[in-house]
């Protein structure tokens, strides 16, 4: 739920949710008898579409409407409904709640506006209606929304423009945060010949959210897929559960999320921290959990389109069939860029293509047919059944153009090639003629009007097949002892004591100890036999480079008392008012390759870990992977599978490669002991972390502690 508390809805809210998606009886308090009110658009939709359960119209003024009986109150009800639509002044609407609550009402849907996008008398005004709606437990969807449609048993509890014409029922359930903007999307889905089963706006989800509406209606077994659009995720908890459940019922969910440039990140102390913006958070973890994200409305139309209706590949690899050698060429690109294989053909394909296609074709992968199988439509239909059989091919792609003149053979070859494809085919017509895309669309053919567009749907199907395939090849999760973990005071923790907490939780970290004079930083370093570098050590100075605060290779007494002097002398010319604790000594580690890897707590997903690329540039390179907390090796393999410097990783210019697996074990380690610490932990930076043959190190810890900013709880 989106209220102050984050608890998964128990079975009898689940049950209730389910009666308001799907009820037997709905109640409109408000009705009215002009079916161009907002009030009386319910009932006309109700009456005209068919709703086969009981109406029951509330206004005193009337005793009867449209044919129905009119009753006085809430309280004159037959019996209590299973959907309430409350249609009021803001100002009437929490005496409406508790007088619903009182007569059992399963559910309500609050289509009023001015509450908490009114500022904060109406916030107030919210909290009160939900505390009501809570007491009785009846969920509420809204208020300020549209209302929702079930398409399937002509549920119509709705004021929107879009159930004015036809809403034809489908596979497709679609969740959206935006009223105007969601009923364009919707609309755009019907002009595509899209079904809806469920079309629902959430308002400012005061009591039920997003992820609580469409964890309700995925459980429709006539649904396929999921679509949704966000403006901003309060419940990331929720997020989550909605994106495991979808895995399990091996159903995609798509989503649109606007705010992808936003800074979304506040002055942090690490690096973590001011890269961790709220989008590139996002943005990580729903891929982490199998999500689907398409940048506008229209890409996520063509997603859900595809997963509609094919069948999910087995790989990655693309092939393309066109009558147009630079439309092959422009979707390879695009591919390549989606992350999509365009693997070349086996020599045995390659040879049953040229025995098919006339000279000036092309046997590859791009395969040009030319225009030659409008006379031989078999040419069409063998040439991309013999692409699919090539092992290394698992979607493929037929782009043509125009042909008005041919819609009926070609329908009728495009429709047998998909029925005998044992692969997903998708088909780019670009400037289709209409009949061709009503008549595909009719047996089950998605058509896309542009190469790109077709190539980012493959790229959905290979996607949630992935997803499929990692979530049922997953290792059950491995029990770890629970750990009695020091109860830490608010700020940035001494680094003597953050390096211990990390050693203990099994991350390695070079050895570091703090003198407190000239004479004890010597003896430090005779005792660590070996070059050693100085650094300030002071919970106010968490940037020690940027004020001359570090010095490197230090090997001899003389210049270990002159770095301590200035190290001491800089953080006093710099940071004036800054406590200083002495001055940290620490071995030399060794390692060619740089690391960042930190944590942040994220308002809405709880703890994130970071990996990039390392060292004072790393805010300029933004070379770097998120994860939610915690997470296996596995996921972090994927992580530096991310990454632009992974190449480093596996050595260049005469550098040997570095051991990935100890890179992964420690990223997992620690996302294990950040969920620990979630209660505590702000942000940690450990940046950076040397990677060489023997493994990675950490070398430099930021670690910050508050207890005041509780996220969602797993």
């Amino acid at each position: 739920m989106n209220g102050p508390a984050h608890h998964e809805p128990t079975h009898t809210m689940r049950s209730a949710l389910t009666c308001l998606v799907n009820p037997q009886s709905i109640a409109i308090v408000g009705a009215s008898s002009q079916f161009g009110k907002v009030s009386g658009r319910p009932l006309k939709h109700l009456l005209e579409k068919g709703y086969r359960g009981k109406i029951w119209p509330i206004n005193p003024r009337y005793t009867e409407m449209h044919g129905l009986t009119c009753y006085t109150s809430i309280a004159a009800l037959p019996d209590a409904p299973d959907l309430a639509i409350v249609a009021l002044p803001a100002q009437d609407v929490l005496a409406t709640i508790r007088e619903l609550g009182r007569r059992g009402t399963r559910s309500v849907v609050v289509f009023s506006s001015g509450f908490g996008e009114m500022g904060e008398a109406g916030k107030a005004m919210e909290a009160e209606m939900v505390a009501a709606a809570r007491e009785y437990g009846m969920p509420l969807c809204g208020p300020n929304c549209l209302g929702f449609i079930n398409a399937f048993e002509n549920v119509y509890a709705t004021f929107s423009q879009y159930a004015d014409r036809e809403t034809q029922s489908g596979p497709i359930a679609f969740v959206t945060q935006s009223g105007a903007f969601g009923t364009a999307i919707a609309a755009l889905a019907r002009q595509r010949g899209l079904g809806l089963g469920y079309f629902i706006n959430t308002g400012n989800e005061a009591d039920v959210g997003f992820a609580d509406l469409m964890l309700t209606v995925i459980e429709d077994p006539r649904i396929k897929v999921a679509a949704g659009y966000l403006e901003g995720v309060r419940d990331g908890e929720a997020l989550i559960r909605l994106a495991k459940r979808c895995q399990e019922l091996g159903k995609p969910l798509v989503l649109t999320k606007v705010g992808r440039m936003a800074a979304g990140a506040r002055a942090a102390a690490s690096h973590t921290g001011s890269m961790a913006g709220e989008d590139a958070v996002f943005d990580a973890v729903i891929r982490q959990y199998g999500v689907i994200r398409a940048r506008n409305e229209e890409q996520l139309l063509d997603m859900a389109q595809a997963l509609a209706a094919c069948p999910l590949p087995h790989g990655n690899g693309l092939g393309i069939a066109t009558q147009s050698g630079g439309a092959g060429v422009m979707m390879a690109d695009r591919a390549e860029e989606v992350g999509l294989a365009v693997p070349p053909v086996t020599d045995a394909i390659r040879k049953r293509l040229v025995d098919l296609l006339p000279a000036f074709g092309a046997a590859g992968n791009p395969v040009d047919v030319t225009g030659q199988f409008v006379g031989e439509p078999e040419l069409l239909r063998e040439s991309v059944l013999t692409l699919l059989d090539d092992p290394n091919i698992h979607v493929g792609i037929v782009w043509l153009q125009l042909m008005h003149a041919y819609v009926d053979v070609l329908v009728e070859i495009l429709t047998e090639t998909c029925r005998k494809a044992t692969k997903p085919c998708l088909v780019c017509w670009v400037a289709a003629p209409e009949e061709a895309v009503r008549k595909l669309a009719a047996v089950g053919i998605p058509v896309f009007q542009a190469g790109e567009r077709a190539v980012d749907a493959a790229a959905a199907l290979v996607r949630h097949g992935e997803a499929q395939r990692r979530w049922q090849q997953r290792a059950p999760q491995a029990a770890h002892a629970v750990r009695t973990l020091p109860r830490l005071p608010d700020g940035v923790v001494p680094s003597v004591q953050g390096v211990s907490l990390l050693k203990d939780a099994g991350i390695p970290m070079a050895p570091v100890a703090l003198a407190t004079s000239e004479d004890h930083a010597v003896a430090l370093w005779h005792k660590f036999g070996k070059g050693v570098a100085l650094k300030i050590e002071s919970t106010a100075i968490t940037h020690k480079s940027d004020i001359g605060g570090v010095l490197l290779n230090l090997n001899d007494e003389a210049a270990i008392r002159t770095g301590y002097r200035s190290i001491l002398a800089n953080a006093a010319r710099h940071c004036p008012d800054a406590k200083v604790d002495g001055v940290l000594v620490q071995p030399l580690a060794s390692g060619h390759v740089e690391l960042v890897v930190g944590v942040k707590r994220d308002p809405s997903f709880g703890m994130i870990v970071m990996v990039g690329s390392g060292g004072v540039l790393v805010e300029v390179m933004r070379d770097v992977a998120f994860r939610r907390a915690p997470f296996a090796e596995d996921e972090a393999a994927r992580m530096l599978g991310e990454l632009r410097m992974g190449a480093l990783l596996d050595g260049v210019r005469g550098k040997p490669a570095v051991d990935r697996a100890q890179i992964c074990n420690l990223l997992a380690s620690l996302s294990r002991w950040a969920a620990e610490m979630e209660d505590q932990l702000e942000e940690l930076d450990l940046n950076p972390v040397l990677v060489g043959p023997d493994g990675p190190v950490g070398v430099d810890c930021v670690m910050v502690i508050r207890h005041d900013a509780s996220p969602a709880k797993r």
